[in-house]
């Protein structure tokens, strides 16, 4: 038997698959059902290929987690994995073998100068994301990156969009819930309306505290929840396209050692986070991230309409012939991988938007309109739930 508590990424989707069915919201009989069924669709369905061409990679960061080699690049049809980078050498040599590459670099500073290589996964820690990207797109190559986009900065999420709009590359920050079944399904059926304006909606992260996951630089260490606000925020923007305009927030502390006055260097007293959002649709979101729920584990959300409602992959309302809400096929070879099987569908929409040259699903705009309103969010908790305004990012019409 496999130990889960070994690999934090088995862990987690383990922890993950034990609260979902803790819960109890959809009825066993049921959801063995629907998932048969789901599976069975998607069996049906076959990939087609849409061009023969190799996009040149680099991958930068395999971590505790081992992120670099988790969303399955190595493993695509239209990709060369030309070169990897970690600071940690074993870690390195890890990637390496994972990736099934034979260069590496000792640094993503190094990586970016290889002209070979056409685009980068930057999977390095949070901190460091935006000036990692705005690194790689300054040396002429499309980038994808793990959440969040910026790191508590609104001032990043300013540069950040601003080097997109100079050079005209492509960027992607890949958000795991976007590709969830049942994230996915939401967004298909906002597109063919069948919510009508949503009403209310909800994001929920929640990751019991029960042992702190280890961090460059202890990166983790009493981070302000709803600076990685994007499993959640990802159940409104990545619906809707819409945005959120203002927030109020509370904050909670659940006892937890590393949130303790002057435990961290963030000097953040919460544990939990849990805000209300206006959106731009006249609706209300209640987007929350929380680590002191004991044993709990989980990603989820929910939508609810003028024209009807969903709580996981099935919809409830008036609107008739909704398209297919069952994820496309994958590329031979390619998992869905962790996070609800969503890994390989962001690597493939990553690599497909290069390819087909077209923005990719969660381009900067979006990524920045999932990742700031969590900063404002943790502004308003440490002023008592003040309503504050949040900085909006679209692309220019001109």
């Amino acid at each position: 038997m496999s130990d889960t508590n070994a690999n934090p990424i088995l862990r987690r989707d383990f922890l993950e698959g034990l609260g979902k069915l803790s819960l109890g919201s959809v009825a066993a009989g049921s959801l063995g059902t629907a998932a048969a069924n789901g599976r069975q669709r998607q069996a049906q369905k076959q990939w087609k290929p849409v061009s023969s061409r190799k996009v040149r990679v680099g991958i930068v960061g395999y971590g505790v987690c081992r992120f670099g080699a988790a969303f399955g690049f190595q493993d695509h049809p239209n990709v060369d994995v030309v070169a990897v980078s970690d600071l940690i050498p074993d870690r390195r040599s890890g990637l390496m073998k994972a990736c099934r590459c034979d260069k590496s670099y000792d640094s993503l500073e190094e990586l970016v100068k290889d002209k070979k290589i056409e685009a980068v996964f930057v999977a390095t820690d949070a901190p460091s994301h935006a000036r990692h990207c705005i690194d790689v797109l300054k040396h002429g190559k499309h980038v994808m990156t793990a959440v969040p986009a910026v790191f508590g900065s609104v001032e990043q999420a300013d540069q950040l969009v601003e080097t997109v709009k100079s050079t005209g590359l492509k960027y992607m920050m890949a958000e795991t819930s976007c590709y969830r079944p049942d994230c996915y399904a939401m967004r298909r059926t906002y597109q063919a309306g069948g919510f009508g304006k949503l009403i209310y909606s909800e994001g929920e992260y929640y990751h019991f505290h029960s042992r702190q996951i280890g961090s460059f630089k202890n990166w983790r260490v009493g981070l302000p929840p709803l600076w990685y606000p994007t499993h959640s925020t990802a159940y409104y923007v990545g619906v809707t396209g819409g945005r959120f305009i203002s927030v109020s927030c509370r904050g909670y502390n659940a006892g937890i050692a590393s949130y303790a006055p002057g435990a961290n260097k963030y000097n953040n007293p919460f544990t939990d986070e849990v805000a209300l959002f206006k959106t731009t649709e006249g609706g209300s979101s209640r987007m929350l991230m929380c680590k002191g729920v004991n044993k709990l584990v989980v990603e989820r959300g929910r939508v609810f309409g003028e024209k009807g409602w969903m709580d996981g992959t099935e919809y409830h309302g008036v609107a008739a012939n909704l398209p297919d809400l069952i994820r496309p096929p994958l590329p031979p070879g390619v998992s869905g991988g962790g996070h609800g099987g969503s890994h390989g569908y962001l690597s493939n929409e990553f690599i497909m938007s290069i390819i087909e040259d077209r923005e990719p699903l969660v381009n900067a705009y979006e990524a920045l309109a999932m990742t700031v309103p969590g900063i404002i969010a943790h502004q308003s908790a440490l002023k008592d739930g003040e309503t504050l305004a949040v900085p909006q990012y679209e692309r220019s019409k001109a």
